[in-house]
């Protein structure tokens, strides 16, 4: 038996009013508007209903002088404002544009106060590191469902004291409109979705070896003296990081996995001439056969610390460390008198 949905019937009315809500929403975000230009046109719309039309124009005109795509947005979204229509969708649409960098902002908070004291080499910071655009989408769309709940209950003590009348204003507008069938919260997910994506891919976090050079970074070798390079006997081995320290050359292997990756720094180190040969990698598929060949080879190991604490095999090898213990004074000691 074949299940049937009712048509679903969308009218004009409510399909339009929505649509010119984004399309408001959307021309205010790519005129990257900044906080004082905000407030100033919303002030524009506050104390001129029936004219801010005009106004606008004038602002834009007059303090927007350079002609810059910003002008350009401003002077587009003024042309499809219908004077009477739509001067309080158009105040409610720049209120909700306000309020976005703030709800993004919280949406990122959650992720950077669980990373902020953990050991970038740790298995816990690389767990973060992958779900921090899930958590970031997850915890922004929790919030914009909690914030509108608020506005709609007009209940205006989830912000600041300081933006309770501009909280109050706004929770006013989303009731008001609500009874001309706009959809406000819906909205402007489709708009702040579109702003965690951008955010996501231009703030994402450091890869792997990044971190690495955070870490030698930190414990006094700068990046400046830092290269990747293949060996100098086995071209097809390639140190992610090379580099000299005490006179001694150190080559380093990076790699979250070894997989059997690990027997090509192995083939190396029967030709090579580095005074120092290190795996660094989380640890998460090493056996006791692996490391136990590794270390038969003389190269170093370092793996995650939650990895080392957790097995003995690992604690009692000689030349295997918790990325904890990557330090200076570690790599200085590698160096046999």
């Amino acid at each position: 038996m074949k299940m049937k949905m009712k048509k679903l019937l969308i009218t004009d009315d409510k399909f339009n009013i929505n649509l010119k809500l984004y399309f408001f929403l959307k021309y205010l975000i790519k005129a990257q508007l900044t906080d004082n230009q905000s407030f100033k046109i919303l002030e524009i719309c506050t104390l001129n209903p029936t004219n801010f039309r005009d106004k606008l124009q004038q602002y834009a005109l007059e303090e927007i002088k350079d002609k810059s795509k910003k002008q350009g947005f401003i002077l587009e979204i003024i042309d499809k404002v219908n004077e009477e229509v739509d001067s309080e969708l158009f105040a409610f649409s720049l209120r909700l544009f306000m309020m976005k960098d703030l709800l993004l902002a919280e949406a990122k908070t959650k992720h950077m106060i669980n990373i902020s004291t953990l050991d970038p080499l740790s298995l816990e910071y690389d767990n973060l590191t992958l779900y921090k655009p899930y958590s970031t989408r997850v915890q922004g769309a929790l919030l914009v469902l909690e914030s509108f709940n608020a506005l709609e209950q007009n209940a205006v003590n989830f912000m600041s004291k300081d933006a309770e009348d501009f909280i109050k204003d706004l929770s006013a507008l989303v009731n008001t409109l609500k009874t001309k069938n706009v959809e406000s919260n819906q909205i402007f997910m489709l708009i702040f979705n579109e702003s965690m994506n951008q955010s996501i891919t231009s703030d994402s976090g450091l890869n792997y070896e990044d971190r690495i050079t955070q870490v030698l970074s930190s414990i006094g070798i700068s990046d400046k003296d830092i290269t990747k390079k293949h060996d100098t006997i086995d071209s097809s081995t390639e140190y992610d990081f090379f580099f000299t320290l005490n006179s001694k050359t150190y080559g380093i292997s990076a790699k979250k996995t070894l997989r059997e990756r690990y027997k090509q720094f192995i083939k190396t180190a029967y030709m090579g001439k580095l005074d120092v040969m290190i795996e660094i990698t989380l640890g998460t598929d090493l056996t006791k056969e692996k490391v136990e060949v590794i270390r038969a080879h003389d190269v170093f190991l370092f793996v995650a610390n939650e990895i080392y604490d957790k097995h003995n095999y690992l604690q009692n090898a000689l030349g295997v460390y918790p990325s904890r213990e990557l330090t200076k004074e570690t790599l200085v000691a590698m160096i046999v008198p």
